[in-house]
């Protein structure tokens, strides 16, 4: 388990775009080998799309050959309806990328069989060979995707009814009018999640303190859904500095000198790869006129597209 701490929202955004274009690049994605992406919705995830949006406009990322994978969906709420998550994730970034419609999956909330649909779902995943790289976000109560406080931390991708907190924290959405909240969806499973080859979760804010706390310096715990992901293999928590408000002193200087180490190497490395030189070579990678070992690649990859990069 890693915790990444930065100073702020926009900082930590950034950190976790770098990251995943660093692990779409490394992948090396083609017509026969798809990276696949598991994603949030809510307003976390927003500068790191923004920012997932910006270098693929600059021509540094594809997603030509990526499938996503979304964590829910509404039950009830019109697939066209502005706070539906399939309109969420169109208008705040697949539209604005190069995404084939028939790669970015979505849990349909108005499906006939609902259970039918959270049991294709899962056959989806599998058929795609997994997730690569999941990424999350959670709610000030720990919950990760919809599974609420007291979720089995072995479940999978099911219908769920929605807590009360959750319900009152989605109101904003909806005009501050509860009736108009949905109650119930669908949602991938804690379980669904822990199968994710790595598993990034996003966690900014005060009023998410506790809930960081919670999941990394307490034991796991299925009223804190999050805290499960300290038995993945390969969790990394990104934050920002108001996030670590009740983690303990001793903790954030542990990771933040843990970060730091990791600056100071990569710092090291600019003076071997200047950043305009990546950028031309890069546009020429599968040329055959530009042979390089695949391990100065992996060093440039690193130092300029992954989230270690500051």
């Amino acid at each position: 388990m890693r915790l990444v701490i930065l100073d702020n929202y926009d900082l930590a955004s950034e950190w976790a775009a770098k990251y995943i274009c660093n692990r779409i690049i490394q992948f090396r994605p083609g017509q026969d080998r798809y990276f696949t992406l598991g994603l949030p919705t809510g307003s976390t995830p927003l500068g790191c799309y923004k920012k997932l949006i910006e270098y693929h406009k600059n021509g540094d990322l594809s997603f030509k050959y990526v499938k996503t994978f979304n964590m829910d969906e509404y039950v009830g709420l019109p697939r066209n309806h502005p706070e539906s998550y399939h309109s969420y994730m169109w208008n705040n970034f697949f539209k604005h990328i190069d995404i084939d419609p028939n790669n970015a999956h979505i849990l349909d909330g108005n499906a006939t069989d609902l259970q039918a649909e959270c049991d294709a779902f899962e056959k989806k995943i599998k058929e795609a060979g997994g997730i690569d790289l999941f990424v999350g976000g959670i709610g000030p109560d720990g919950h990760i995707a919809f599974n609420e406080p007291g979720s089995s931390l072995v479940s999978r991708t099911r219908v769920k009814t929605l807590a009360m907190d959750t319900i009152l924290a989605n109101a904003k959405y909806f005009d501050g009018d509860l009736s108009k909240v949905p109650t119930m969806a669908l949602t991938v499973g804690v379980g669904t999640v822990m199968d994710a080859r790595e598993v990034m979760i996003l966690i900014t804010g005060a009023h998410k303190a506790f809930a960081l706390y919670k999941a990394i310096e307490e034991g796991v715990n299925h009223m804190w859904t999050v805290s499960a992901f300290q038995q993945h293999p390969r969790t990394i928590f990104v934050c920002d500095e108001d996030a670590t408000l009740e983690l303990r002193v001793k903790t954030v200087k542990y990771f933040k000198g843990e970060l730091t180490g990791l600056v100071r190497m990569l710092k090291s490395l600019r003076n071997y790869f200047p950043l305009e030189l990546y950028i031309f070579l890069k546009r020429f990678r599968t040329s055959a006129s530009v042979r390089m070992p695949p391990s100065i690649w992996r060093k440039m990859d690193l130092q300029y597209c992954s989230g270690l990069y500051i």
